[in-house]
């Protein structure tokens, strides 16, 4: 399991501990394992969950309160205790922490506040170094074309990073009309991602993994709806919420998204680490790439996520060069797939991965790199975005720049 806090929460005033909820749902870092609006429930409620954290709200009652507080941290000491309440008494304050609290937050609660004692304590916990929770890393599989490939990679990417016995796999399609990973994976599964969305506040790790379909190559797969119908009952807020229990069960997942970039993909792009945007170097590739690249930048923290991948590179000699498309798009391109196109679809339709169809096919050792250079080496990515930016080439009209003759 990932290094995301889980978290139950007791505050017996429903408008205030459903503003602190709403919050907690919206953290990638936290799942929300329990919530309880009575002290004397409190303690069993964190009992049979044993969250990382419970969050105690004092206003209520506050003696009372600070009981709890004594009575969790004496007997539950696995579990880290964070207090709110509006008042700043100093001498409420030292009691708290006399009882065992292990951070005093002020209501009304900020998000900065918040994430800085979240922070703190997985720090103590062991967590990373700079005092952040550790969560999974998520990749989002956009394509800038139908056809470019981005379900091909997607499928085998989660693949090629299930081969580390570290690493726990889970694949979404997100394409909820037309998705086939479960195709290329030749999986005939009991529940989809209508199910798991539909009763996510009910499901724990145990549940949500029985809810999903595994693979031989260790991949976990959650595929779109069986009827067209059902697409709309997937709401954002509805994937927000499956995006946080499966971040705090699974290392990595893998979103292969629609071509509509529609707001269930959106969501999908806020919150991934890294945004794998396939396409190919032909011109309606790169015009859309361009088009797409405008209105990301636009958007805080999309832009400089996506990793421009280049499908089927040397496909044929009349193919634009990839030092024209950079120069194009204005971003240096992460990764090139080999063009072994017959491998490829006798893989997908043969319902075997790459891994396991021809293992020592470039097309999957490229892929198999693409995984180490994005989770092997965390500072890699990093660097080649400060070099890009370094650099920053000249943005040109698409067509233009592609009607000079050399």
């Amino acid at each position: 399991m990932s290094n995301v806090l889980r978290l139950a929460i007791v505050d017996p005033d429903d408008a205030k501990r459903e503003s602190v909820k709403n919050m907690l749902l919206g953290m990638d870092m936290i799942w929300l394992e329990a919530e309880c609006s009575r002290y004397e429930f409190f303690a069993d409620v964190v009992a049979q969950t044993s969250p990382d954290i419970g969050l105690v709200a004092l206003d209520k009652n506050p003696d009372r309160a600070l009981e709890l507080v004594s009575q969790l941290s004496e007997s539950l000491p696995n579990c880290a205790v964070l207090v709110t309440s509006s008042s700043n008494d100093g001498n409420l304050i030292l009691r708290a922490m006399r009882a065992g609290a292990k951070e005093f937050i002020t209501q009304p609660v900020k998000i900065d506040d918040l994430l800085a004692a979240l922070g703190r304590i997985s720090d103590r916990r062991g967590g990373n170094s700079d005092g952040r929770p550790r969560g999974s890393q998520v990749v989002a599989v956009a394509g800038s074309l139908g056809g470019v490939g981005n379900t091909s990679l997607a499928v085998n990417l989660a693949c090629a990073i299930a081969q580390n016995p570290k690493n726990s796999v889970a694949l979404v399609d997100l394409d909820l009309s037309l998705g086939d990973a479960d195709v290329f994976l030749d999986a005939i599964p009991d529940y989809t991602l209508v199910d798991v969305a539909q009763n996510v506040t009910r499901l724990d790790f145990s549940l949500l993994k029985r809810s999903l379909t595994k693979h031989s190559s260790g991949v976990y797969l959650l595929p779109r709806p069986v009827q067209l119908e059902d697409c709309a009952l997937i709401t954002p807020d509805d994937l927000r919420r499956v995006i946080g229990l499966l971040k705090a069960t699974f290392t990595h997942l893998v979103f292969d998204l629609s071509k509509g970039y529609s707001p269930i993909d959106m969501v999908a792009l806020e919150m991934a680490t890294h945004i794998l945007m396939v396409t190919q170097l032909d011109l309606p590739c790169l015009r859309n790439v361009v088009r797409l690249m405008t209105s990301f930048n636009e958007m805080e923290g999309i832009g400089e996520k996506i990793r421009i991948i280049i499908n089927r590179a040397g496909l044929d000699s009349g193919h634009i060069t990839s030092k024209k498309a950079e120069e194009t798009i204005g971003k240096e391109i992460f990764w090139q797939l080999p063009n072994e196109y017959r491998t490829m679809i006798e893989a997908r339709n043969n319902g075997v991965p790459l891994i396991e169809q021809a293992p020592k096919a470039a097309i999957t050792q490229s892929i198999q790199g693409l995984a180490d250079a994005l989770f092997s080496n965390p500072k890699a990515a990093a660097t080649d975005e400060a070099d890009a930016a370094e650099k920053k080439p000249a943005r040109r009209s698409l067509l233009r720049f592609l009607s000079k003759k050399k």
